[in-house]
């Protein structure tokens, strides 16, 4: 099932390979992709798109995913956009940090990619 084309996932990621990856399933499923490769840049980005779903890695140069998250919890405006934890960080308390600075899913690297599109396409249609 092929989401809307209206639909904005902001990406980020500092692996470049990965973003790649990340673009090619998203875009396959319709959604229109941004992309950020740290921290200020995903807050940036935040602004310029008005995402309806943010895929976000934990451990970037400068700002962290963990961070960047509280960033996104804190403004009035972005407070519900969905976050998806995608990171190779997957012990217990990280996954803790992750829900408490406010993802609504924490997925680990390495990922199925089917098991992400359904997630995501849940996340976007359901919230």
């Amino acid at each position: 099932m092929a989401a809307q084309t209206n639909k904005k996932i902001l990406l980020v990621d500092d692996e470049p390979n990965i973003l790649v990856a990340l673009e090619f399933l998203v875009k396959q499923q319709g959604y229109t992709v941004f992309k950020a490769t740290d921290g200020m840049q995903a807050l940036e980005q935040l602004e310029e798109v008005h995402p309806q779903l943010i895929v976000l890695d934990v451990m970037m140069p400068g700002m962290d995913g963990f961070e960047v998250a509280k960033r996104i919890r804190s403004s009035a405006h972005y407070d519900n956009v969905p976050i998806i934890f995608l990171t190779a960080k997957g012990t217990k308390a990280d996954r803790m940090n992750g829900y408490a600075s406010g993802g609504e899913i924490y997925i680990t690297k390495p990922f199925d990619n089917e098991d992400l599109i359904n997630t995501i396409n849940e996340v976007v249609e359901f919230g």
